[in-house]
């Protein structure tokens, strides 16, 4: 027997995918371990809908910001605003918001670990030993019964361990935190997001505009090799007004396109948040997805502690499909038509003046389900999408 001591669960990374799980198993009286490295801040547009925070028991002290509504530019500057009745999205800032969530599972239980993953091993009776670097650069083993690959895009821990990882398409991300002007000074709006559909901001993507209070997340993101998203974040500061704020930090990372096919390695590794590839097309949202699927791989490595059947380890993405697979088909599909060119981006701006999408778009977003009340705005989203398909609208 290895002089290891033996977690029940160790989790790999701690933004929100990995500190949910672990919040969650800690909770429910398992021994985990959460290992997370230093330094690490996500570039992030830190929007979390009000799903989230009812469903994670959000505070309202990590809120920087309420947003009341958003801002779609098209390509040729039109300016379609979206409210939102009613309500409101709540911005964080992910340095603040993701070392909360490592700190309430450290105070439910687990056992916080700075360090970078660095292998996975088994010892001689055949279970999993993860293997890690300390800041110190000494190298520190744990063993555990059940491993949570939660560690982003690009995840060693996939990559080891899980068939298909090397597979993953991404979009690259780009944002820089500027200080936040004076609300009114010039277009700028403390509860506005802005999005901007331009092909020299983002070819196939989008840029955007969120402010955090103090601060505002300013960025870009594109799959194009080649496409600078630096230059690209700084036209649009400038496009934005933005070009004379200070700049308080830049920061960069890959979000992955789809979910993965397989998100467990039959064994006792089971994959979540971007190291599972559940970021949502078409508007790259991920930290309700993150902590959602934190949520059901913790559930999962759960049912494999009591029962020792692997086939619960799977059940994470398969629940997770269930309940977001229409939705994340539907923007991908989205992402493919509408982002492919700066005419048929024109056009999905003008799109965003109707009434009923805008409705039907802020119930979903803010509720993450697919509304279906209203049958009736349904069909006219359809009949108006199809007479922009063929061409029957002007843009």
């Amino acid at each position: 027997m290895s002089a290891l001591q033996t977690f029940d669960a160790i989790v790999v990374g701690g933004g929100p995918s990995g500190a949910t799980a672990a919040t969650d198993l800690a909770r429910a009286g398992r021994n985990v371990l959460l290992l997370d490295r230093a330094g690490r801040i996500k570039p992030c547009g830190g929007a979390i809908p009000p799903r989230a925070i009812r469903d994670f028991a959000i505070p309202d002290s990590l809120l920087v910001a309420r947003v009341r509504s958003a801002r779609m530019v098209s390509p040729k500057s039109k300016k379609v605003d979206m409210p939102i009745e009613n309500g409101f999205v709540g911005m964080v800032d992910r340095a603040e918001f993701d070392e909360w969530l490592r700190e309430r599972a450290a105070a439910n239980g687990a056992t916080r670990v700075t360090g970078n993953f660095e292998r996975f091993e088994r010892d001689p009776d055949g279970v999993a030993v993860i293997v890690y670097n300390k800041p110190d650069g000494t190298e520190a083993r744990a063993r555990g019964k059940v491993v949570i690959g939660a560690d982003g895009a690009k995840s060693q821990v996939a990559r080891q361990c899980v068939p298909g990882s090397d597979h993953v398409r991404y979009v690259f991300a780009y944002h820089e935190i500027v200080r936040s002007p004076r609300h009114g000074t010039g277009e700028f709006d403390s509860a506005r997001c802005d999005v901007w559909y331009q092909g020299q901001i983002s070819p196939d993507f989008y840029g955007w505009v969120f402010p955090h209070g103090d601060t505002t997340s300013v960025g870009s993101g594109s799959a194009k090799k080649g496409f600078s998203l630096r230059k690209s974040v700084t036209d649009l500061r400038a496009a934005a007004g933005l070009a004379g704020q200070e700049t308080v930090r830049r920061e960069g990372a890959p979000i992955p396109l789809r979910p993965m096919k397989q998100w467990d390695n039959k064994r006792d590794v089971v994959l979540a948040g971007d190291a599972a590839g559940v970021v949502a097309p078409a508007s790259g949202e991920g930290i309700y997805y993150a902590m959602a699927g934190g949520r059901l791989a913790g559930e999962a490595a759960a049912a494999f502690l009591d029962t020792g059947d692997v086939k619960a380890l799977a059940t994470a993405r398969r629940r997770f499909m269930k309940a977001h697979g229409r939705v994340f088909w539907i923007l991908g599909m989205m992402q493919w038509f509408w982002y492919s060119s700066d005419k048929r981006r024109e056009k999905f701006v003008k799109l965003c003046e109707d009434p009923d999408i805008q409705r039907l778009t802020w119930d979903s977003y803010m509720n993450k389900e697919l509304v279906r009340r209203d049958p009736m705005a349904h069909v006219r989203i359809f009949f108006k999408d199809m007479a922009h398909l063929l061409g029957f609208a002007s843009a």
